[in-house]
């Protein structure tokens, strides 16, 4: 059974839309998943099983990501007033993981200069297809709409502000 959890921090079974119960014992289970919420305050999500006791869970901290919409990728770049760097990832990936806080200082770090979005390769196949993702983390800094400089694989946030600095001092 699949299993998402929303940005509104409740857990949601897409198992329900996608096959018919075949017992009451699915159901009821199904409409308890349904119904968990986790607390607003929850700073870190704890990421194991009971049955691996040999393996350490893992706890990864939640980043609150600021959501926009846009009708399209392209407008998106065709409307922002600065670079855009776009992190390529896959909620499976660990690298990519790994890079969902630094992702988030450097956005900080680096608010006047560029713009960091962030496109889960799985839901948006088309895009990575368009632009030849292969490798994840994958990372493609755009300017003025237009693919400007590209590079691979996790880095610490003092390296990924060095790379992206001197990519837009190099190529300007």
């Amino acid at each position: 059974m699949a299993l998402s959890i929303s940005a509104s921090s409740t857990i949601a079974s897409e198992a329900s839309t996608r096959f018919a119960p075949t017992s009451s014992s699915f159901s009821s289970a199904s409409a308890k998943l349904s119904s968990l919420h986790f607390p607003l305050r929850a700073r870190f999500l704890r990421i194991g099983t009971a049955s691996s006791p040999s393996r350490r869970p893992r706890i990864l901290p939640l980043v609150e990501a600021k959501k926009q919409t846009f009708s399209s990728f392209d407008d998106l770049l065709a409307n922002s007033d600065k670079p855009v760097l776009v992190d390529f990832y896959a909620t499976w990936c660990g690298p990519c993981q790994f890079m969902v806080p630094i992702l988030d200082e450097v956005s900080t770090r680096l608010k006047d200069k560029i713009q960091v979005v962030k496109i889960d390769t799985e839901k948006y196949t088309a895009i990575a297809n368009k632009y030849s993702i292969e490798a994840l983390p994958t990372f493609i800094i755009f300017k003025d709409g237009e693919p400007f400089d590209r590079f691979e694989g996790a880095m610490t946030a003092d390296q990924l502000i060095e790379r992206i600095e001197t990519g837009l001092k190099v190529k300007q």
